[in-house]
C-alpha cells in the first residue's frame, strides 16, 4: 500500500467519510478498492440494501455528512438522494471519473481508449483486448464488461492501456476522463425510459467525443455520421464500402486502412473476412472499429490481423446451437433492443423469429419494416410482445404470429417456444432467438434466456 500514501487525492481518502451509491457490480468494485487503500468510514446507499463486509449499508439517505460520494451508473442525476448530496455540497464523482483521478496519480502514463454504441460494444471491446494480447501489450478490456475500471487499477503491475466499454449511464456520469481515441459504433432507440428521450440518449453517447481528439465513427449509421459532423477532432470513418482517405473499409474480402497508413494516398490491409468470426456485416463493422482504436495507439496491422483471427465471440451472440433437418437454431439472446435484433435478422434469409420481453421504451415499427422480408413467422413472448405483434400487423401482416404464454417455469416456457418453432420451421430456415427486448420479465438475464433456449433445442432433438 506504500505507493498510494505519497499521493494527494489518495493521501486524503483513507481519512474521509465516503458514500458509495449503488451496491451492484460497480459498487462492489468500489468497496473492494476503498478497503484496499484503507478507507475505514464507508457507507453504501442501495435501495435494495444488503449487508457488505467493510461498510455500513443503508436503504435511504437520512444524512449528508459525507466528504465524497462515488456513484454507480444507473442512478439518475436527478435522483432525490443525488440532489440532496449536491445541495449539501458533497463532492460527487461517477466511478469512471473517480478511477481517472486514481489513475492520474498511480499510473499517469497509462493510456485509455473507449467505445460506446447501442449495440456491439462488448464484442468490439473484447476484439480490442484480443488485439492487445496479440501485440504483447499489457492491457485489458474493462468498464461495462467483466472487470470494472476501478478494479483494473488494482492490478499489481499497472496496465499500460485500458480499453473501456462505456454505457450511456457511465458516460452521463463522466466529465473528466480523457481518451487517446473514442469509437462510436451506432445509435438507435434504447434506454429511452431512463434518458427521457432519444435526443437525450443520443446526445449522451456523442458527448464522449468531447474527451478525445480522435473519433472512430460508423459511416453507415446516419445518426452517428450526422451528429458527429459538428465535432472538430480527427474523424476516422469505417464502413462496408471501398474506403476513401481517412476511412477504414472493405475491398472485396479485405479490410483496408486508409486512415492510419504512413502515406495518406496509400492503403494497408488490416485483415481478411475469413479472420472475423462470424463474418456477418455488423460483426465486420465491429472488427473495423476495434482495428481503428488499436491503430490509434500505434499497434501494427499484422498484430491486428492476428488478434482478430484469434478472437472468439461470447455466448449468446449469433451462437449456432444446432443444425438438424436443414434447420439452423441460433442464439442471439444478447439482442436486447430493436437495433441489435435487426442486425441479427439481417444475417439470415429465412427466419423463424423468437422475440419479446421488456422493450425499455423502444418502438418496434422500424425493425419490422426493415426486417419483414427475412421473417417467415414470429413466436412472441413476454410483457411487451404486443408492441411487436401490433407492428407486424400494421407493417408486415403476411408474417404469421404465434403467442406463447408462460404457464410454468422459465425453462418450461422455452420448451414450449422451441416446440412451436420446431412445428413451424421448414428446411432452409433459421430459428433465431433475437428478442429485441430485455429479459428480466421472465428470465434472470439474457444469458439465462439463451442458456434455456439452447437446452430446450438440444432436448427437443435428442
Amino acid at each position: 500500500m506504500g505507493r498510494f500514501l505519497t499521493m494527494s487525492f489518495l493521501t486524503e481518502l483513507p481519512s474521509q467519510r465516503v458514500l458509495v451509491v449503488g451496491a451492484g457490480v460497480t459498487g462492489e468494485g468500489l468497496l473492494k478498492y476503498l478497503n484496499h487503500i484503507g478507507v475505514s468510514d464507508i457507507t453504501i446507499l442501495d435501495e435494495k440494501a444488503k449487508s457488505a463486509a467493510g461498510a455500513q449499508v443503508i436503504s435511504s439517505l437520512n444524512e449528508t455528512n459525507f466528504d465524497l460520494a462515488i456513484v454507480s451508473p444507473g442512478w439518475k442525476l436527478s435522483h432525490p438522494a443525488i440532489e440532496a448530496l449536491k445541495t449539501a455540497g458533497v463532492s460527487i464523482l461517477g466511478e469512471i471519473d473517480f478511477a481517472w483521478k486514481i489513475k492520474e496519480e498511480i499510473a499517469p502514463a497509462q493510456k485509455w481508449i473507449a467505445l460506446t454504441g447501442t449495440n456491439g460494444k462488448t464484442t468490439t471491446v473484447q476484439m480490442v483486448e484480443s488485439i492487445l494480447h496479440a501485440a504483447d501489450i499489457h492491457g485489458i478490456a474493462c468498464g461495462n464488461v467483466g472487470t470494472t475500471v476501478i478494479e483494473a487499477l488494482m492490478n499489481e503491475k499497472p496496465f499500460d492501456l485500458l480499453a473501456l466499454e462505456l454505457s450511456s449511464f457511465q458516460i452521463e456520469w463522466s466529465t473528466t476522463a480523457q481518451f487517446e481515441s473514442v469509437a462510436i459504433l451506432n445509435i438507435a432507440d434504447d434506454h429511452i425510459d431512463w434518458h427521457g428521450s432519444f435526443e437525450n440518449y443520443a446526445a449522451t453517447k456523442l458527448s464522449l467525443l468531447h474527451r478525445t481528439q480522435v473519433g472512430i465513427l460508423n459511416l453507415n449509421d446516419p445518426e452517428v455520421a450526422l451528429r458527429a459532423s459538428a465535432w472538430n477532432g480527427k474523424k476516422v470513418f469505417f464502413g462496408l464500402d471501398t474506403p476513401a482517405e481517412n476511412e477504414i473499409g472493405l475491398v472485396e474480402n479485405l479490410l483496408i486502412d486508409r486512415a492510419f497508413s504512413a502515406d495518406a494516398q496509400s492503403a494497408e490491409i488490416i485483415a481478411e473476412l475469413v479472420d472475423i468470426n462470424p463474418s456477418v456485416p455488423h460483426n465486420v463493422m465491429n472488427a473495423m472499429a476495434a482495428a481503428g482504436l488499436a491503430l490509434s495507439t500505434g499497434i501494427s496491422h499484422a498484430d491486428i490481423k492476428k488478434g482478430l483471427a484469434q478472437f472468439k465471440p461470447d455466448h449468446h451472440r449469433l451462437e449456432l446451437v444446432l443444425e438438424a433437418n436443414e434447420i439452423s437454431w441460433v442464439d442471439d439472446s444478447k439482442a436486447t433492443n430493436p437495433h441489435a435484433a435487426l442486425a441479427a435478422l439481417g444475417s439470415y434469409l429465412s427466419v423463424v423469429w423468437i422475440a419479446g420481453g421488456l422493450a425499455k421504451g423502444a418502438r418496434m415499427d422500424s425493425l419490422i419494416k426493415r426486417a419483414a422480408s427475412r421473417v417467415q413467422s414470429a413466436i412472441l413472448i413476454g410483457e411487451d410482445r404486443e408492441l411487436i405483434a401490433e407492428a407486424i400487423a400494421e407493417f408486415a401482416p403476411d408474417i404469421t404470429v404465434h403467442l406463447v404464454d408462460k404457464t410454468g417455469t422459465a425453462q418450461e416456457l422455452m420448451d414450449d417456444v422451441v416446440a412451436k418453432a420446431k412445428e413451424v420451421a421448414q428446411p432452409g430456415d433459421t430459428v433465431l432467438l433475437a428478442p429485441a427486448c430485455a429479459s428480466m420479465d421472465q428470465f434472470t438475464s439474457y444469458a439465462q434466456r439463451g442458456d434455456f433456449f439452447a437446452a430446450s433445442v438440444k432436448r427437443a432433438h435428442s
